[in-house]
C-alpha cells in the first residue's frame, strides 16, 4: 500500500543514537524486539500509519499531510538560523498581555511565559501535565508560524544524543546554529532541586550569562519564582514582576550523563503500561529523578529550572518537545487503549487536594490559545494539531 511506502521512506529519516542495546526484560508485545528509543519510534510510527482513522481521512489530517517535527540536531543549519531568528522575532513583537497583570511582560514572548507562571500550579504534577503542555508548545509553534513567518515545525531535544557531553551537542555548542551554549563562568555551589535543600546537584562549568549563539545578551524580566541555582535569589511577587537581568544556564553534565540516557527513555516508554506510571516515571519524584526534571535541570541556570519561569529559556520548547515526543510514541504503540488515557488530580502533587482531571477539562492559554478540551488534544492527528515526530 502507498501509506507503507511512506512510513518507509520516513523512517530511513529516523536518526538513531549512540545508545548500546537494553539487556534487560523483553519489552511487550509487537516492540519485543526494540532495542532503543528510536526501534520504538518506528514500531509507532507504523502502527500509526496502519490506523484506518489516520489513513482514510481524506481532506483532513491524515498521514499523507501531517507536519513533520525532527530532531535539533538533524534539521540543517539553515533552518536551524531560521527557527531562532523566529523565536527572536517573537522577542521584538509587542505583548498582548496587560502590563497591569503582568508588567514584567516586555514582548510576545513574555505572553507564554506569563501564561505559564500562572497556570504553574495546576499543569505540573497533575492529570493535564501531558496534554496542557502539548497544546502550549503547539500555541508557540504556531505563533512561530503565522507571526513571524517560520516556515519549519517545532524541533526536539533528543537529549540522549549527547548525553556524555550536552556542551558538544548542536543545541549546546554556542554557535550561531544552535541554542545558545552555556552561561559563563561563576563560582557557585551547585543548583538544589527541592525547596528544602535535600537533593543537589554538583556546580557544573557555568552559572553567569549566555554569551554565545543566536541567545547571547538576552535578557529575561519574569521571575524567578523558586530560585534553585546557588547564587540566583526568588524575586519579590509572584513572578510577573519587572525583574530585568541576563538569561544564564549551568548546564548539567552529571544529570545528562546520569539521568538521560537512551537506556533510561527506553525503558519509561517500554515498561511502563498505564499512564499513572508512564507520567509518574517521566517526571519524576525526587529523590527519584525523571527525564522532565533531568532536561530542566541539564539546561539550568536562571530562569531554565524555575518551574515557573522555565519557558524564558529558549531552550524549553526543545526539552518539552522531546517530552511530547517520548508521550506520542508512547501513545501510539497502542493507540486504542493510551489515546485518551489521564490519571491525576487538577492540582500540583493534589495538594490541596482536588478532584481527578477529565477530557472535559479545559485547556486555555489566554493571549496565546483559544480554551479547548483535554480530549481535543490527546491526539497529534486530531483536534487542532496535525503533526508526527521523526
Amino acid at each position: 500500500m502507498l501509506y507503507k511506502k511512506i512510513i518507509g521512506f520516513a523512517l530511513t529519516a529516523l536518526a538513531l543514537t549512540n545508545a548500546s542495546p537494553v539487556a534487560s526484560d523483553p519489552a511487550p508485545g509487537s516492540i519485543e524486539d526494540a532495542q532503543t528509543v528510536e526501534d520504538l519510534a518506528k514500531v509507532a510510527l507504523e502502527l500509526l500509519g496502519e490506523d484506518p482513522s489516520v489513513f482514510q481521512k481524506r481532506g483532513q489530517c491524515n498521514i499523507f499531510n501531517a507536519a513533520v517535527r525532527r530532531e535539533w540536531g538533524t534539521i540543517p543549519k539553515a533552518q536551524r538560523k531560521e527557527y531562532t531568528d523566529a523565536v527572536k522575532c517573537l522577542m521584538n513583537k509587542p505583548p498582548r498581555t496587560s502590563k497591569a497583570d503582568a508588567p514584567g511582560v516586555h514582548n510576545r514572548y513574555d505572553d507564554f511565559v506569563a501564561t505559564h507562571v500562572n497556570q504553574t500550579m495546576q499543569i505540573h504534577e497533575t492529570g493535564n501535565f501531558l496534554v496542557w503542555h502539548r497544546y502550549f508548545v503547539w500555541a508557540f509553534e504556531q505563533a512561530l508560524r503565522n507571526e513571524c513567518g517560520y516556515k519549519g515545525y517545532q524541533p526536539y531535544w533528543n537529549w540522549a544524543r549527547d548525553h556524555d557531553n550536552p556542551h558538544k551537542s548542536a543545541m549546546f555548542d554556542g554557535s550561531e546554529y544552535s541554542m545558545s551554549g552555556d552561561g559563563d563562568y561563576v563560582p557557585h555551589g551547585g543548583s538544589c532541586l527541592d525547596p528544602a535543600g535535600t537533593f543537589c546537584i554538583p556546580p557544573g562549568n557555568g552559572g553567569g550569562c549566555v554569551n554565545s549563539g543566536p541567545f547571547a545578551g538576552m535578557n529575561v524580566t519574569l521571575g524567578p519564582v523558586t530560585a534553585t541555582m546557588d547564587g540566583v535569589l526568588p524575586a519579590p511577587g509572584n513572578g510577573l514582576g519587572d525583574n530585568p537581568r541576563c538569561l544564564k544556564r549551568d548546564i548539567s553534565v552529571y544529570l545528562s550523563k546520569n539521568y538521560l540516557t537512551d537506556n533510561i527513555i527506553f525503558k519509561l516508554i517500554a515498561f511502563n503500561p498505564t499512564i499513572a506510571r508512564f507520567q509518574k516515571d517521566l517526571q519524576g519524584d525526587l529523590p527519584t529523578m525523571g527525564v522532565h526534571i533531568a532536561g530542566h535541570f541539564t539546561i539550568n541556570g536562571d530562569p531554565g529550572s524555575d518551574v515557573f519561569t522555565s519557558p524564558g529559556d529558549p531552550a524549553f520548547w526543545l526539552h518539552h518537545g522531546m517530552i511530547d515526543r517520548v508521550w506520542w510514541i508512547w501513545q501510539n504503540l497502542n493507540r486504542s487503549k493510551r489515546l485518551h488515557s489521564i490519571a491525576g488530580t487538577i492540582t500540583f502533587m493534589n495538594n490541596p487536594p482536588s478532584r481527578d482531571a477529565t477530557l472535559d477539562d479545559l485547556m486555555d492559554l489566554g493571549v496565546s490559545g483559544a480554551p479547548i478540551p483535554l480530549r481535543d488534544g490527546m491526539d497529534t492527528m486530531a483536534g487542532p494539531f496535525c503533526y508526527i515526530y521523526l
